[in-house]
């Protein structure tokens, strides 16, 4: 089946319509501990030829898989700054348009409902051609991985174990269930095709109630933990599933879309050296391990720029 290239997560966290202030993108870099990166992701700077700039958005995993990038570029010989925690995708994408960034962390999917509300998704191929079809001709993605941040119905340990719920189960599996539990998410939610509408025409889920909480933030969190909720829309790689050990449901009709973790690059800033480097990340990233690596950085604290060079290290890719 095809889904429209539209969900929370991409009207929400991604590309919300008011970019952070300089003031703000500044301030948030002193957070961060990456190495070269500006101390003002939004100045106009001059760049050494040669040299790769690698960007994020203003979130925490995105400024983890700019580390990615990089560190995978610099193993290969590639001088590389980076500018962390830019912004909302209506900021960076205009940045990648401009030259001011050579690489992107990008979400195939979510890109394509930035690009175009009204795009269909029928597989990671062909929503990365769609995109390409919309992209401004200087840019292009480069292979999307396995990895995967977006909605999904999620339940929490109690009502797993109470249904005998596990990672292998789908959404499917909740069909006789649904009536006992209450569902949480955004008050958007309720009404998407991408949330009840979709879940009870796609799924057959009809559930006992909606509960309007927030787009997979803290208060869909600690409501889903508090059992306040039993089921609620959470993003596949927030650690809050590894620390609360809350079960996503697979959604083998893909309701929710597509949203793998892709490169977004400028044609003329990369060399082949570097587009190999590139794809050879997302040929190791799946979803579980940018779960596990999320939760190093945003539950261990540990520094984004450490957790990028240990993992590449395992994976062989530096």
């Amino acid at each position: 089946m095809t889904s429209t290239a539209q969900s929370s997560r991409s009207t929400t966290r991604y590309t919300g319509a008011t970019a952070v202030s300089l003031a703000a993108a500044a301030a948030l870099l002193a957070g961060c501990s990456s190495g070269d990166t500006s101390d003002n992701p939004l100045a106009e700077e001059k760049t050494e030829a040669g040299t790769v700039v690698v960007g994020s958005n203003n979130f925490a995993e995105s400024t983890l898989l700019a580390d990615i990038y990089g560190e995978a570029l610099r193993a290969k010989g590639i001088k590389v700054t980076y500018k962390h925690n830019i912004g909302s995708r209506e900021t960076t994408y205009g940045l990648m348009k401009n030259g001011s960034l050579t690489v992107l962390p990008e979400y195939n999917g979510s890109l394509l409902a930035y690009l175009d509300p009204e795009a269909e998704q029928e597989s990671p191929r062909a929503v990365n051609e769609a995109v390409e079809e919309k992209l401004d001709k200087e840019l292009t993605l480069l292979e999307p991985s396995p990895a995967e941040d977006k909605d999904s119905v999620s339940v929490n340990a109690e009502t797993a174990k109470k249904y005998g719920l596990t990672t292998s189960s789908t959404l499917a599996d909740l069909k006789d269930v649904a009536p006992e539990l209450v569902i949480g998410g955004s008050p958007e939610f309720q009404t998407r095709r991408q949330g009840l509408k979709g879940l009870e025409s796609v799924y057959g889920l009809k559930f006992k109630s909606f509960k309007a909480l927030d787009a997979g933030g803290p208060l869909t969190q600690a409501a889903l933990a508090g059992n306040t909720v039993q089921a609620a829309d959470i993003f596949t790689t927030d650690p809050t599933i590894v620390k609360e050990k809350f079960v996503v449901l697979k959604d083998p009709e893909n309701l929710f879309g597509f949203a793998n973790v892709t490169p977004l690059v400028r044609k003329d800033g990369l060399p082949q050296e570097g587009v190999d480097a590139l794809n050879a990340v997302s040929a190791k990233l799946d979803t579980e391990t940018l779960l596990e690596l999320d939760a190093q950085v945003q539950l261990e604290k540990k520094d984004p720029l450490d957790v990028a060079r240990a993992w590449l290290e395992s994976a062989g890719l530096s």
